[in-house]
């Protein structure tokens, strides 16, 4: 209803740090997207994004429509004063289903089987580097 052209989400999940929400819309809507991003800056129907990586600074640009999660460097956040909540208590609120869209909610992901990892064997100690050097060639064949 609103086509927006620009969806700012999350990194990361606050229950189990999962990390995927903005890349399964991104795969579900067909939209590009930019992940961990710092700073964003918007031009000409694209985003310039700025994400830190290990190196240090990192800029792509995504054409809009897209999907951004955002880093926690990207904003600072505004608090709301009481008369502006205050104020939006008393604005009306349109309820809506996903029908009312002609959206389908169905789970899209199946689970086939859960299984315990299997047991890991106990290890063993050695009593000097030769045993383990002696070890690791004989026994385990890995140098």
């Amino acid at each position: 209803q609103e086509a927006p052209g620009l969806v700012i989400l999350g990194k990361q999940a606050i229950d189990d740090d999962s990390n995927q929400t903005g890349q399964m819309l991104s795969a579900l809507l067909g939209w590009g997207q930019a992940n961990f991003a710092s700073k964003v800056e918007l031009a000409d129907g694209q985003a310039k994004v700025t994400r830190e990586i290990d190196g240090g600074l990192q800029v792509i640009n995504v054409a809009l429509p897209a999907i951004i999660t955002a880093d926690l460097r990207l904003n600072e956040p505004r608090y709301a004063s009481l008369p502006n909540i205050m104020k939006a208590k008393k604005k009306p609120l349109e309820q809506k289903t996903s029908a009312d869209y002609g959206v389908d909610v169905a789970p899209r992901l199946t689970v086939l089987r859960v299984e315990e990892p299997t047991e890991r064997q106990a290890g063993i100690k050695v009593g000097s580097v030769a045993e383990l050097l002696d070890k690791l060639k004989n026994e385990a064949a890995v140098i």
